[in-house]
């Protein structure tokens, strides 16, 4: 398309070409006092997390109930089944019990489907449908909903409103629409009493959370009062529909001064935006994980996967704000290769010493720092601030040789997570929130792979990235950073033993990664001892 057709939002928001509205900042009435309406959002998490209340007893009662359910009829009838069935039926029993508990329970899902590589996979794959394959509400309380908050029935905003949600999650449903004036748009429309239950259910986990220190080992290294607080500030913003579209413009924003048109943003409606409605443009294209119709339709499903990386890099590097939901079911690939966001609801917002400390964490850890990349872990938040990083280094065993993970029995496998685990709960490590939704999308990003190029050579992609970035932004990083870039090169070698494998190694594509969990996987299953003929290497 010629540049004098694109619409003029175009040179400040990371949108599409064309559109069925233009983007004016000062015209948008809904983004009045959204500062103090955030600000009060999260005020109010602490309040929520006060010790002492009483929790609500009937969600308390509710949530026992359901699981205790599915755990009990799984455990009679399915147990006994060998290991992936069984693994099968208990994530399909308790995906259907969170879906029946509502918005808290169905977001957990979520984050669990996001978790590959860190949850089982039968647990990952089931809880995947519950991004958007949750029970809808009645399209009687949808039109109630739109018509309460836009002040006006239906038919004198839209000429058609589909009755059937394109999807159905755990705050929203989205339904197909078109207005009076002809656009075709999506109306995102937020579930009945979900403000209430989300703030039962986080003071009912609060209640519970500090019973559960001690108990539960591998949660305990976030704590669960402090996983709980987490996901309370994770959540409580999406609650309001106008700080959503907020975040749309703000990460449009973002792609449009980093020059990333690769990756583009639905423009919300610029008066039909309230706290329990946001209509915006409508933005169709193939699934994230259809590669097979992307590549038929001409795609270069690796140039995508490059470009979703480097843009939510750039974000997170230059301006401290990026997606913090990427999954599957919130990204859509249309047949220019354009890749298009959607649910803006949990967006990472870093202030600039956060950002400062995320640079010089990817700066140890592509040059193999330790030091560098637990001094910015602790300025990130994930140690206190007077962590002694030379005796953690000490106790985590940093300083020693190691083994190839492949290489240790299931015993020693689990050993090692044990004293681990043991020595980053006696130093204070925590999961901050934006340091979890950053590795939650790298995660993500890293398992995208899989689908999108499974030849790729994983290292080559890292330093591409590397390089990449550094031709487009290293002059502005290493000013902001105080840090002289040629001395910030791309290690390989120190790449792969953080990755623990051998540097030798040439390639390593995801099919080559996967073997190796499967065989980690196998190993700790079967606690058989294995012969250990790894080369010891000096940790980086």
């Amino acid at each position: 398309m010629p540049p004098a057709e694109l619409l003029p939002d175009v040179e400040a928001f990371g949108f599409s070409a064309q559109g069925p509205w233009t983007v004016v900042d000062d015209e948008l009435t809904w983004r009045q006092g959204l500062d103090h309406l955030r600000n009060a959002a999260r005020d109010s998490v602490p309040r929520m997390l006060e010790p002492g209340r009483v929790p609500p007893l009937w969600r308390v009662a509710a949530v026992c109930a359901r699981v205790g359910a599915a755990l009990g009829v799984w455990y009679a009838t399915e147990r006994r089944q060998d290991q992936s069935a069984r693994r099968r039926a208990l994530s399909r029993r308790l995906r259907t019990a969170f879906a029946h508990l509502g918005p808290t329970y169905i977001k957990m899902g979520q984050i669990i489907s996001s978790g590959e590589g860190l949850f089982p996979e039968e647990l990952v794959g089931e809880f995947k449908q519950l991004r958007d394959r949750v029970p809808p509400e009645t399209f009687e309380h949808v039109r109630r909903v739109v018509e309460a908050d836009l002040g006006r029935p239906l038919d004198q905003v839209f000429a058609r409103f589909d009755r059937e949600p394109i999807a159905a999650a755990s705050i929203a449903q989205v339904h197909g629409a078109q207005l009076l004036t002809g656009e075709e748009v999506v109306v995102k429309v937020q579930r009945p009493r979900v403000n209430q239950l989300v703030h039962d259910d986080i003071r009912a986990m609060a209640w519970l959370a500090p019973k559960l220190i001690g108990r539960i080992p591998i949660a305990a290294l976030a704590n669960p009062p402090a996983l709980v607080e987490l996901f309370a500030e994770t959540i409580v913003e999406e609650l309001d529909f106008r700080l959503e579209a907020e975040n749309m413009l703000d990460i449009a924003r973002v792609l449009a001064q980093t020059d990333q048109r690769a990756v583009i943003v639905p423009r919300p409606h610029p008066m039909l935006v309230t706290r329990r409605v946001l209509v915006m443009q409508r933005l169709d294209g193939f699934a994230w994980d259809d590669a097979a119709g992307m590549q038929g339709a001409g795609v270069d499903t690796q140039a995508v996967l490059h470009a979703g990386l480097v843009s939510f890099m750039e974000g997170a590097m230059l301006h401290g704000v990026f997606h913090g939901d990427l999954h599957g079911g919130n990204l859509r690939v249309r047949d220019d290769g354009t890749t298009v966001l959607l649910d803006f609801g949990i967006t990472g917002r870093m202030d600039q010493q956060q950002r400062l400390a995320f640079l010089f964490l990817l700066v140890g850890a592509t040059t193999g720092d330790t030091r560098g990349q637990l001094r910015a872990l602790r300025d990130l938040g994930a140690f206190p601030p007077d962590a002694d990083l030379d005796v953690i280094i000490t106790d985590l065993g940093l300083d020693r040789a190691f083994v190839d993970p492949t290489m240790l029995s299931g015993d020693e496998l689990l050993h090692e997570l044990q004293e681990l685990t043991k020595q980053l709960l006696a130093h204070g490590a925590r999961v901050p929130k934006e340091l979890m939704l950053l590795v939650k999308n790298l995660l993500f990003l890293d398992g995208s792979i899989a689908t999108l190029a499974p030849d790729l050579d994983i290292i080559g992609e890292l330093e591409a990235v590397h390089t990449e970035i550094a031709i487009r932004h290293g002059e502005r990083l290493a000013a902001e950073m105080g840090i002289d870039m040629s001395e910030a090169t791309f290690d390989p070698e120190a790449v792969k033993v953080a990755m623990g494998v051998d540097p030798s190694i040439e390639t390593l594509t995801y099919r080559d990664v996967q073997e190796r969990r499967d065989t980690i996987r196998r190993n700790l299953e079967s606690n058989r001892p294995v012969r250990r003929p790894g080369v010891r290497r000096k940790r980086a």
